[in-house]
């Protein structure tokens, strides 16, 4: 800060304060200065087109923020507006920033400009300055933007097109595509790529047309990726030089100029348009460390090893093989590329390959150069290979050498597996099995069968061609050629080397029924049957199998196990589903040991139950089927099921278990029309089933066994009735029907019983009512004569009759009960004098006195003999014409009756009485009035009643005539029955 020094002098004053003016004056100036940031000078450009990246610098003062404004210059369109720091070179003092254009750098001219900025405070704008473009109007050309870039995968493009002066913009085509475009100036057009795959070998070109297209311009670009080597090791193989390995890795689909180059230690290893995913490079010696570096025009990679040569030795092929064969092993020999190999330790593997396996075998030794080959089979083709590795130290295999092929030599066969099949006939076949081609150890040219005795003298030989392994043979002849029956049967094989070792064969001297040996069932499991057995021997077994359904001369197959086995899991590739096999355990001795049966795999029955018949018994029907053949069963069968069948459904009515039911009975079916299946099942199922249908007709034996039945039954209870009732008759009468007891009367009743002359009143005179003719169809009153026997035993038969007075009625003292009444009407005049001594009705009037009571006359002699018949007393009624009282009336001949009544002379005329008891028609009880009417007479002292009943005898009313003719039914029924019952005397 300047000092000031005032003096007392004029001139020193006016000195000191122009120098102070002066001094404020710089100080305002400085000060403003610094409020006043800098302008960027010396702007410039520096482009780099293949980066499309663009350098600024400038001088800015001290200013650290600029603001940077970047346009499209021909469309003034901003492309870029951001405040930014810059980084200072402390020497020149200049700025420096970079940018990266989306767009190729030659689409179009860029104008920048640059500010400096404090916070909100800027400088003015710096002089613009312009980056030329291919656009300008000088370069007329048809341009594309960029050309032969190279770009990673998954990068985003921005292709330009600059068209020529004067021609209309068409489209871009990226590969096949036609893009979109965005305008940048005048001629020219960018489009947007992003996320590019990889290119094609040539890379992916990029055209732009006119319009119409009739000129283009492009460009290529590759799209790919940085190399990326994998597994760099490195080795020796004649331990000296060094050779190493690597693996490429990825594709970069980079090509030509642009492919991926390799060094190893700085030295080039890079092979021309090798496509090989391993790659080798070898130097001359051992150096211990090695660098492997890859670069492309997208990157670069490295990787390093280490290592020392013994601890990489990599052997080379064996060359120059050869071997010296025999028929059961070879030797082989071989030679090394590299004479430093006659010091190494090395260990070999032999690969043998012949038609049926392939076999390694190792081999060690220093400076290994052959190896023997043990276990061969005679006649047979083999090729082997060799390689070696170190043994101490070992780092991998070498390499195969190449193969070499040899065949061994020829042997006499080995002996054929043979057998004895018999047959029910006594018949059989010695078989025995082809030899394959590792047991013919050559070409086979016959076999041949010899018989022996158990004194081992030869009793038959007979040679075989080689196509031939059965030979037919009779039992009873051969077993007829030893003393003892006994005959072995030995089966040899030969070939160009000999012949083989004999196989013996112990042949039975008769068949054994095998049917007789209890079988026992054996289930397929794990890909076998598993047979157990406890008894022993002493030279093995032999197990046969064949098909159960086969009876002569069957396909055997059969297998041998050793003696101290006593289980066996029977496996053969020619077992089939659905049949069953018999399986058999033999001594060595033929005998016969144990047998099995058993299926590989059950199935379903190929066919339904044969035979299904459908029988009706009454109302039951019976099922009957046959029995499946075994051929078509292919299980074994459980059982059957029973359907009735609906045509939509099968309803289940039985399950039969076993096979061995072949019969059901369905009860209990009403008539109606039915489908029946029946289905027979494995253990797999159910076969298809058969079906019968029946429609049940009626039964008529049934019918009219139970109508016989129904009548036997009832008359055999009728007659069984009517037994009862004769034998029992007198109790059925005695209960159905008593006779009318005595009347009881109390007093002295001891003298005879006699009729009671009744005398009627003066006024009981019966009015003659003269009629000018008389109607014999008129029914009239009958006087019923008592019975003879009464007559006489009352004295009352020659008694004179008075014609005056009313004929006398007998009345009868009783005690009315209450009982019903019980009336008894004769059929005929025959039947009525028995019936009535066993059961008469009597009547007792006991209203005779009246002016109403009928009067009873007997019948007129005369009308009697004109008539032929006995008629009945005229009854004169004073209430009327055609009524009054009607007795019962019983015809008579002329001899029944010795005291015919007198006759007598009536005014009315007579009519003839047909017979039967005939009641009243009417009846009316004498009223007070009556009486006065009739003189003062006494009134009626009652209808007539029965002595059986209390009930009145005579119906009143309109209805006496209805009640009649129901009382004349009734009458006859009561009347048959008890001349049933007392017809007969017990």
């Amino acid at each position: 800060m300047p000092h000031f020094y005032i003096t007392t002098t004029s001139k020193a004053n006016c000195s000191s304060l122009w120098v102070l003016c002066l001094l404020l004056g710089i100080w305002a100036t400085h000060t403003q200065a610094k409020d006043v940031l800098t302008v960027p000078q010396e702007v410039s450009l520096s482009p780099n087109m293949y980066t499309q990246q663009l350098s600024i610098s400038w001088l800015g003062g001290a200013a650290t923020t600029f603001d940077i404004m970047i346009l499209r210059t021909e469309l003034n369109q901003t492309v870029f507006y951001e405040t930014v720091s810059a980084t200072v070179n402390p020497i020149s003092g200049q700025h420096q920033w970079n940018w990266t254009s989306v767009e190729p750098l030659e689409c179009t001219s860029l104008s920048i400009k640059i500010c400096s900025r404090d916070g909100s405070k800027t400088s003015k704008w710096s002089n613009t300055q312009i980056l030329q473009g291919s656009d300008m109007p000088t370069n007329e050309k048809f341009q594309m933007y960029p050309q032969d870039r190279v770009v990673p995968v998954g990068t985003n493009t921005t292709f330009c097109c600059i068209m020529e002066e004067g021609e209309l913009f068409g489209s871009i085509n990226y590969g096949n595509i036609i893009v979109n475009t965005t305008r940048l100036s005048r001629r020219s057009y960018a489009t947007y790529v992003f996320n590019q795959g990889p290119s094609r070998r040539t890379g992916t070109n990029v055209l732009c047309f006119n319009n119409p297209k009739t000129k283009l311009s492009g460009a290529v670009i590759f799209v790919g990726y940085p190399p990326l080597p994998s597994d760099f090791v490195c080795e020796t193989r004649d331990l000296i030089s060094t050779v190493c390995q690597w693996s490429v890795g990825r594709d970069t689909y980079l090509y030509g100029r642009r492919r991926t180059y390799y060094s190893v230690n700085q030295r080039s290893c890079t092979e021309d348009e090798s496509q090989e995913k391993l790659r080798t490079c070898s130097l001359a010696n051992w150096e211990g460390n090695w660098t492997l570096k890859a670069v492309n025009p997208l990157g670069q990679y490295s990787l390093t090893d280490s290592g020392e040569i013994r601890h990489r030795v990599h052997p080379v092929a064996p060359v120059s093989l050869s071997g010296v064969v025999s028929a059961w092993n070879a030797t082989l020999t071989w030679q090394w590329k590299y004479d430093s190999y006659s010091s190494l330790a090395l260990v070999c593997q032999v690969e043998l390959t012949s038609p049926e396996l392939k076999t390694k075998q190792t081999f060690t030794g220093v400076g290994l150069r052959s190896a023997v080959l043990l276990d061969l089979h005679p006649d047979e083709n083999y090729g082997v290979k060799i390689r070696c590795g170190a043994q101490q130290n070992f780092w991998k295999w070498g390499d195969w050498s190449e193969p070499f092929s040899f065949k061994t030599n020829i042997d006499i066969p080995d002996a054929p597996d043979a057998w004895m099949y018999t047959n029910s006939d006594n018949t059989g076949q010695i078989l025995w099995k082809p030899l394959t081609e590792k047991e013919s150890h050559g070409k086979i040219t016959g076999y041949e069968v010899m018989l022996w005795s158990p004194e081992e003298s030869l009793l038959y030989t007979k040679s075989f061609p080689p196509n031939t392994f059965i030979m037919p043979v009779n039992l009873k002849e051969i077993t007829s050629l030893s003393k003892d029956n006994k005959v072995v049967a030995t089966v040899t094989a030969k070939n160009a080397a000999g012949v083989s070792k004999p196989t013996r064969v112990v042949i039975p001297p008769h068949f054994e029924d095998q049917n007789l040996t209890v079988e026992s069932r054996v289930v397929y499991v794990d890909g076998g049957f598993p047979l157990f057995w406890q008894t022993n021997t002493s030279c093995g077994y032999v197990v046969e199998w064949h098909d159960a359904l086969c009876l002569r001369d069957c396909h055997v197959e059969w297998i041998r196990v050793a003696s101290e086995s006593t289980n066996v899991s029977l496996e053969s590739a020619n077992l089939q589903p659905g049949v069953r096999y018999n399986i058999s355990l033999y001594s060595c001795s033929s005998e016969l040991l144990k047998r099995w049966q058993g299926y590989m795999q059950e199935l379903v029955p190929s066919s339904s139950v044969p035979q299904l018949f459908v029988t009706q018994e009454d109302s039951d029907v019976l099922l009957t089927w046959g029995e499946i053949p075994l051929v078509s069963r292919r299980g074994y069968l459980l059982g059957y099921n029973i359907y009735i069948n609906n045509d939509s459904q099968l309803t289940l009515l039985a399950n039969l278990s076993g096979q061995e039911t072949r019969t059901y009975k369905v009860r209990g079916l009403s008539g109606d029309s039915y489908k029946f299946t029946v289905k027979a099942y494995t253990s797999a199922g159910e076969d298809t089933g058969a079906t019968a249908s029946l429609t049940l007709e009626p039964d008529t034996d049934w019918l009219i066994l139970e109508i016989l039945a129904s009548l036997g039954i009832t008359a055999l209870f009728l007659v069984i009735v009517t037994f009862v009732c004769y034998k029992k008759r007198k109790w059925v009468k005695t209960a159905f029907y008593p006779d009318i007891p005595e009347p009881k009367l109390p007093g002295d009743w001891s003298m005879t019983q006699g009729p009671l002359d009744v005398k009627p009143s003066p006024h009981s005179m019966v009015h003659i009512v003269e009629k000018p003719a008389w109607d014999s169809s008129k029914e009239v009153l009958v006087v019923i004569p008592e019975e003879d026997e009464e007559e006489d035993e009352y004295g009352y038969g020659d008694e004179p009759v008075d014609t005056d007075e009313p004929t006398s009625l007998r009345y009868y003292n009783q005690m009315v009960d209450e009982r019903p009444i019980r009336p008894r009407f004769p059929d005929s005049s025959d039947s009525s004098a028995s019936s009535l001594d066993s059961a008469q009705t009597d009547v007792t009037y006991t209203g005779i006195q009246t002016s109403g009571s009928s009067l009873v006359f007997q019948l007129d002699q005369q009308g009697s003999s004109e008539g032929h018949r006995p008629q009945a007393s005229l009854l004169n009624s004073f209430g009327g014409e055609g009524g009054g009282y009607r007795p019962q009336m019983q015809p008579r001949g002329p001899s029944d009756n010795p005291h015919p009544a007198p006759p007598q002379s009536f005014s009315e005329p007579q009519a003839a009485c047909t017979g039967g008891y005939k009641p009243q028609s009417s009846w009316h009880l004498d009223s007070p009035g009556e009486a006065e009417e009739r003189g003062g007479l006494a009134p009626s002292l009652g209808s007539p009643t029965s002595i059986a009943s209390t009930q009145f005898l005579l119906p009143d009313g309109e209805s006496e005539d209805r009640a009649e003719e129901k009382h004349q039914l009734s009458s006859s029924a009561a009347t048959w029955f008890t001349n049933l019952l007392s017809s007969t005397k017990p």
